[in-house]
C-alpha cells in the first residue's frame, strides 16, 4: 500500500531571528544547542587543564575504561543521526510514515546507546570507580552524565516529534540529535583516547 503524502513544506524562515532566521528548525532551539555548547567547551577546557597537574592520574584512570565500548556508543550514536537525517529528508518530501520510521530507528539506537553507556557505568562502579576516586573520574562521571542526560532528553524530544510531526518539529529534533552526536565526538576521544 504506497505511502499517503500530506504537505508538509519547508516553514518559511523566522523573521526576527538575525541569523538564527534561516538555520533549519526553531530558533530557539539553536540558542538551546549553542549555550550547551558552550557548557560542553567549558567542560573540556576545565578537563583539559586539570589534566596538565594530575597527567599522570588521568593517563592511569584512562587505561580503565574501555575503548571499545565507547567505540560501539560512537557507531551507534552516528548511525542514530544519520537516521535523523534521513528522517527530516523523508518528511521534506512528504513521506511521513517513512519518517516516523526513521524516528522510531534513530530512537531505538540512541536507546541502544544509552544500555551500553548504564553497562559501562555498572562495571565502573562494582570496580568502586566512583566519582570520588580522582579528579578523572570525576570528570569521566560529569562530563559522560551530562552528555547522557542530553542523549535522554533528545530521546524524549524524538518520541514527542514522532507523535507531534511536523516539518519544523523534525527538524528542530535533529537539530538537537547532532549536537548529542557531535559532543560525543568530542568526547569519545578525550575520555577514552588521548594520551
Amino acid at each position: 500500500m504506497p505511502q499517503r503524502k500530506e504537505a508538509y513544506p519547508r516553514p518559511v524562515p523566522n523573521p526576527g531571528w538575525g541569523p538564527l532566521s534561516t538555520l533549519p528548525g526553531n530558533p530557539l532551539m539553536w540558542v538551546l544547542i549553542l549555550s550547551e555548547m558552550v557548557v560542553f567547551a567549558a567542560f573540556f577546557g576545565l578537563f583539559a587543564w586539570l589534566r596538565i597537574g594530575e597527567r599522570e592520574v588521568f593517563d592511569a584512570s584512562r587505561q580503565l575504561l574501555d575503548p571499545v565500548a565507547g567505540g560501539i556508543n560512537t557507531l551507534v550514536l552516528l548511525t542514530s543521526g544519520l537516521f535523523a537525517a534521513l528522517a527530516v529528508q523523508a518528511i521534506s518530501a512528504g513521506r511521513i510514515r517513512r519518517c516516523r520510521q526513521w524516528l522510531a530507528g534513530a530512537f531505538a539506537l540512541g536507546v541502544a546507546f544509552c544500555v551500553v553507556k548504564v553497562m559501562e557505568y555498572a562495571d565502573k562502579l562494582g570496580a568502586g570507580l566512583v566519582p570520588e576516586t580522582n579528579t578523572f573520574f570525576t570528570f569521566y562521571y560529569l562530563l559522560t552524565g551530562f552528555h547522557f542526560a542530553h542523549v535522554l532528553f533528545g530521546l524524549g524530544l524524538i518520541a514527542l516529534v514522532a507523535w507531534r510531526i511536523s516539518h519544523d518539529n523534525v527538524e528542530t529534533a535533529a537539530a538537537f540529535w547532532h549536537m548529542v552526536d557531535l559532543i560525543w565526538i568530542l568526547l569519545y576521544p578525550v575520555i577514552y583516547l588521548l594520551r
